[in-house]
């Protein structure tokens, strides 16, 4: 990485620019041309120096105030098959597997889902425990208090 890439991530690092091509906006910002922007972001990408570039939307500013993660109890040999169709629902924003903690924690699938009220989530985790049938071993619905804040890789000036 040098002095470049720094600068490049240290103008992104709070987000890329709402315009119609933030590309073109962080190059005439940095005196560089848009294509050099794009080959060293996609550089830092494929080297791992950025992990990734997507959005990160804020839920409550779209109007979904109720926001759950649901966690499942589901057999460890049916994790693997379970959890990319469970990620696949429209509602669910993201599915991972996680390992149980046993006595007190007996739940190893997690799906994130987000509704404009409780009734809604709720509504969205009995379409989970339908999909996963006889697999679902028990659930719970925990929801969401605070939002923190999601930032991505931080360089300082």
């Amino acid at each position: 990485m040098d002095s470049t890439d720094r600068k490049i991530i240290q103008a992104t690092q709070a987000g890329l620019p709402l315009v119609s091509q933030p590309y073109h906006q962080v190059a005439e910002q940095l005196g560089l041309q848009p294509e050099d922007v794009i080959v060293r972001m996609q550089r830092m990408l494929d080297s791992g120096i950025i992990r990734r570039i997507g959005v990160v939307p804020n839920h409550y500013a779209l109007g979904y105030r109720a926001n759950g993660m649901s966690v499942w109890d589901v057999p460890d040999h049916d994790v693997l098959r379970l959890g990319p169709l469970v990620g696949q629902l429209p509602f669910v924003s993201h599915c991972y597997r996680r390992p149980r903690h046993l006595p007190e924690w007996h739940y190893n699938l997690f799906a994130m889902v987000h509704g404009r009220s409780r009734e809604d989530v709720e509504s969205q985790v009995s379409q989970i425990a339908d999909l996963l049938g006889e697999a679902n071993l028990g659930h719970e619905i925990l929801y969401s208090t605070r939002i923190l804040k999601k930032t991505g890789l931080r360089l300082a000036a």
